[in-house]
């Protein structure tokens, strides 16, 4: 005897009342083990793979690909063998997009259950990932008719460049270890695609005044605004129409700490690490807290207090595959300059690759943007909400300088800070950024002020 198990999506993470399905790893009919991978959904901070938390016959899918469902709403139902009703997860059928013939339309009520999803059970290999399908039904009182279709499997970051560039993964052929198509295979169809000609599109005809010899023809493109660009664009607007920004300019010549990057590169210590100017700027950054302490603060409204942190989760701004985000270093305030080189190295990876998790993004306390590595000279960045303070580091340019009295060509950049003027007065920004000038100014003075 099996009972039908109805899984509600749970809250992912801080709070989360919505999420994105992105992938179905199964359909109706499939047997499932416990902790096996279902689907890939995505929050407004992370993507990840939800695990069944039971085992049995999938029954029925309540979403189609590309749907955003809310929080405590039904996902799946599983049939489950031997199953008491006790475990059942009361729910009021809400025509599942995907249904086996067998299915009422009435289940038994029960004693209430939400499945703990983040952290559930022991974390299990699959039988191996499905190819995706989608099922589409139309269930009626008569019949229940499902067809499906297979469709090819990505992940989102794949799916996301094959989008951006007009690509059906159906169309490149996919040499993956589960039949997936990689990112290698998206280029080189992409390069093959390059290299032949492709005949110019001709807008069809339109019907009235478009219709006439020299009327405009509008060529649009309209992407839902939803996930990581939604959370973004709400987090960045209730950021920046409530905390007061002030932005400060400072621009440093910062060639003796592009001399001390070359040494450390040659160093036997440094060899199998990537030092890079952001690390050094990073650094300045994490010792100048410690005489500036109000930068790594927050504002309590709920309690109408001053939080300051004694430790510090540095965010770095990172463009990814899904937007903009701000993963962050737990604990950087303890890390050597080796040691903050290999972490800023595995978070920059690790974002651009879209394995950001939501761990990884919460908690941050103060941020940096790097926006030289576009050859942008500087800017006045919106801070992250919950933080005071915001670094911004600008392309150092070589440029004639005043050196000892005499002009030189130096290497130059420009830095920027935004803070809340709620927790940070003019003094304490002003001396907070002039201590990160004279470390990039004079490297020395990172021995000094550890």
């Amino acid at each position: 005897m099996s009972t039908t198990q109805t899984f509600l999506l749970p809250d992912l993470g801080e709070g989360l009342t919505e999420a994105e399905l992105l992938t179905w790893l199964v359909a109706v009919g499939d047997t499932v083990e416990l902790n096996q991978n279902i689907a890939e959904v995505e929050t407004a901070k992370a993507s990840v793979e939800l695990p069944s938390p039971y085992a049995g016959t999938v029954v029925a899918l309540y979403a189609d690909e590309g749907a955003t469902i809310e929080v405590g709403r039904p996902f799946i139902d599983i049939a489950v063998e031997g199953a008491s009703t006790q475990d059942h997860t009361p729910t009021t059928p809400q025509n599942p997009v995907s249904s086996s013939p067998a299915q009422s339309d009435s289940r038994p009520a029960s004693k209430e259950r939400t499945p703990v999803l983040v952290g559930y059970g022991v974390a299990e290999e699959s039988t191996g990932r499905r190819r995706r399908r989608t099922s589409a039904a139309t269930v009626s009182a008569v019949d229940a008719v499902v067809t499906e279709q297979e469709r090819p499997l990505a992940a989102p970051p794949v799916r996301f460049a094959a989008k951006q560039n007009g690509v059906d993964l159906a169309e490149v052929p996919a040499t993956g270890g589960r039949g997936q198509v990689t990112r290698d295979d998206l280029e080189q169809y992409l390069a093959r695609s390059a290299a032949d000609p492709v005949p110019e599109p001709v807008p069809a005809a339109a019907s009235g005044d478009s219709a006439r010899p020299g009327a405009a023809v509008l060529d649009e493109e309209r992407t839902p605004i939803k996930g990581v660009r939604k959370h973004t664009a709400d987090a960045m607007v209730r950021s920046a129409f409530t905390a007061p920004h002030v932005t400060e300019f400072v621009t440093v010549d910062v060639t003796p700490a592009v001399d001390l990057l070359a040494q450390l590169k040659e160093s036997k210590h440094f060899r199998s690490v990537r030092i890079t100017p952001l690390a050094l700027v990073a650094k300045a950054l994490l010792v100048a807290l410690r005489s500036n302490p109000s930068l790594n603060s927050a504002w309590d409204e709920a309690n109408q207090e001053i939080v300051t942190k004694r430790y510090v989760n540095l965010g770095i701004a990172a463009a990814t595959p899904r937007g903009l985000m701000v993963p962050n270093i737990k604990n950087a305030h303890t890390l050597s300059l080796r040691d903050l080189a290999e972490a800023l190295t595995t978070l920059t990876t690790t974002a651009k690759e879209g394995r950001t998790g939501p761990q990884d993004l919460s908690a941050g306390t103060i941020t940096i943007t790097n926006v030289g590595v576009f050859g942008v000279d500087s800017g006045t960045p919106i801070l992250n909400p919950g933080e005071a303070a915001i670094l911004c580091f600008g392309a150092i340019r070589r440029q004639p300088w005043d050196h000892r009295g005499e002009i030189a060509l130096r290497s130059v950049t420009t830095v920027s800070l935004s803070f809340d003027h709620r927790l940070v007065d003019g003094e304490q920004g002003s001396r907070f950024l002039a201590t990160i000038a004279d470390i990039l100014s004079d490297p020395v003075t990172l021995i000094a002020l550890s």
